[in-house]
């Protein structure tokens, strides 16, 4: 029987890619329209609800708890396995190093409290879920993450802004490799926990060896500098999302990874995308130096 996916934030950074993988594995792949779907419509005849629902971080304690509950209410009324893309904000920086499965989730600030709460709530539902749990993303085109706001724009003058101590590990997610991730999972229900939690271990990387993989594709040196934090502290009496993002900060200067052991026990012929070619997507093409640039057309046709 062909098996249907519902995607929540189908042009979001998750949803988008998450459409795309189900779709090239066979899926049915229903994306929800929020100006004419309703919730308790929409998952009819569905057997996996991919919630890439992700607001604003202003609008993060007004709305996520209303919504996962949403969710999770919508998921128990068809007995549908539900996949939310996690991250790393509910650990803090009280346990530097590799995050497991065991980490204590000790963030206590309001972003990092109310992850766990989210986390907590679909433990507690019931409902079939996997939470996949990733890093900062990379994506294939600017849609407002780190890298391409704050750290790609002056690759192409030889410049990588980095927001934090460019000497320490820092875990990454390369949203195609997740979004593939997502759906192998979901084609094996029967060997999975109710809540299963599964970190994405993606790429462990320095700011510095991004510098280096960057040079390398463009052609040309590659310089580290700092991002000066100072105008969002200025910025904070009178923007919110200054104080958000200063708010995690922390993960820039505190040295982690993924655990990969509950992902390789999962799927062991999982082989995530060579980091060289996953940053070539993510930065403008025209920065690329032309031999790499051939390559990498011709390595984007092989992953689709």
């Amino acid at each position: 029987m062909k098996q249907t996916v519902l995607i929540l934030g189908a042009s979001g950074r998750f949803g988008r890619h998450a459409a795309t993988a189900f779709g090239d594995a066979g899926w049915t792949v229903r994306r929800f329209n929020r100006a004419t779907d309703t919730l308790p419509d929409a998952v009819r005849g569905v057997q996996v609800i991919v919630n890439g629902w992700n607001p604003p971080y202003t609008e993060w304690a007004a709305t996520l708890p209303d919504l996962h509950a949403s969710v999770i209410a919508a998921a128990k009324s068809v007995d549908a396995l539900v996949i939310v893309p996690g991250n790393v904000y509910v650990y803090g920086p009280a346990n530097p190093g590799v995050w497991s499965l065991t980490t204590p989730h000790d963030a206590t600030n309001p972003l990092g409290r109310i992850r766990q709460d989210m986390e907590r709530a679909y433990r507690d539902s019931g409902v079939r879920t996997i939470l996949l749990r990733g890093g900062d993303f990379i994506d294939t085109q600017a849609s407002g993450n780190w890298f391409d706001k704050i750290m790609a724009p002056k690759v192409g003058r030889g410049v990588f802004t980095y927001p934090g101590n460019p000497g320490i590990p820092h875990a990454w997610a390369y949203l195609p490799d997740m979004a593939r991730a997502a759906v192998l999972l979901a084609g094996m229900p029967d060997n999975l926990n109710t809540f299963e939690e599964v970190p994405f271990p993606g790429y462990t990387l320095t700011g510095r060896d991004i510098a280096q993989h960057l040079g390398e594709i463009t052609g040309q040196p590659m310089r580290v500098k700092r991002m000066d934090w100072l105008p969002l502290r200025l910025l904070t009496p009178f923007w919110k999302l200054a104080r958000h993002l200063q708010e995690m900060r922390y993960l820039w200067n505190t040295p982690h990874a993924l655990d990969d052991a509950r992902l390789r026990a999962l799927l062991p012929d999982f082989e995530p995308t060579p980091v060289a070619q996953a940053l070539a997507r993510a930065i403008p093409q025209d920065v690329i130096a032309p031999t790499r640039r051939s390559q990498n057309s011709r390595s984007a046709q092989t992953i689709r």
